[in-house]
């Protein structure tokens, strides 16, 4: 029985399938565990390296260092293999 308060929402259509799930892999935080995984290996890197980068060198590599692990993950998702 549908919820006669709740928004209209044809429960068949795909779009509307579609939002709700992002809205529940949303509401989990994936983005932050998957932001927190990469910086933490990032960061574990440096240090079994024993590299010394100044503040903005540290932000700017692991922003190119997330673009690239993103995009392999989009590529992956798409069937292709990644490339770095």
């Amino acid at each position: 029985m549908l919820n006669p308060f709740a928004p209209k929402e044809d429960p068949g259509s795909y779009i509307d399938l579609r939002k709700r799930m992002l809205r529940h892999v949303q509401s989990s935080r994936v983005n932050d565990k998957i932001f927190e995984m990469v910086q933490n290996a990032y960061e574990q890197a440096l240090i079994r390296e024993n590299v010394i980068l100044s503040r903005a060198e540290r932000s700017r590599m692991l922003s190119q260092i997330m673009k690239i692990v993103l995009k392999e993950m989009l590529d992956k998702l798409d069937g292709h293999p990644g490339t770095s």
